[in-house]
């Protein structure tokens, strides 16, 4: 009978709703600005990073296919 209750403790701690704090979030004005160059260059970095190995491996996919 002890084990009984001890696993229903066990049950009961882990149903029990866990409640989170709230976040305190506020919006600030950003600390540097960046210009629209460094916007420029940030993005074209990031489209190449993912587009050309992905057009590169879709331009070979023929090579690919030929492989044994």
């Amino acid at each position: 009978m002890l084990a009984l209750s001890r696993s229903s403790g066990l049950f009961r701690a882990a149903l029990r709703q866990h409640l989170t704090p709230r976040a305190n979030i506020s919006a600030k004005p950003a600390k540097h600005v960046v210009s629209t160059g460094e916007q420029v260059i940030a993005l074209t970095a990031m489209f190449l990073t993912i587009l050309v190995p992905s057009g590169w491996v879709l331009a070979h996919l023929e090579d690919y296919k030929k492989r044994p």
